[in-house]
């Protein structure tokens, strides 16, 4: 069983910075696509970032320019670069890879906070 591991969640100023990271347990064979999504009190979970096996990325309008998702395939580690948090950043970020077979893999959630 894959075990995703985010981390790098806290507390940050309005216009401050935070990298997420999610580790996953072990290999994943036939990874589609690896991603960031996010859950704010009282709203679904929205997409924040994806990013395909061959290196093709994709944002929500609301984190473009202020936010980037990269990964380190040797480390089976994908980020997440947060730049100039606003407070409707705040959210529990979860990590989510998928692969060919259409089988997902869950982290269980990095609280971020950014008060106003």
């Amino acid at each position: 069983q894959v075990q995703l591991v985010e981390s790098g969640g806290g507390l940050a100023q309005a216009g401050g910075s935070l990298r997420l990271s999610c580790v996953a347990s072990r290999d994943i064979l036939g990874i589609n696509d690896m991603g960031w999504y996010r859950q704010a009190p009282g709203k679904q979970r929205e997409l924040v970032a994806t990013m395909t096996f061959d290196g093709a990325s994709m944002y929500a309008d609301s984190v473009k320019g202020r936010f980037t998702i990269s990964r380190d395939n040797a480390k089976n580690t994908v980020y997440l670069q947060m730049n100039s948090l606003k407070p409707e950043d705040t959210a529990v970020y979860y990590c989510k890879v998928r692969t060919i077979w259409s089988t997902a893999y869950w982290g269980q959630g990095t609280q971020v906070t950014v008060p106003p």
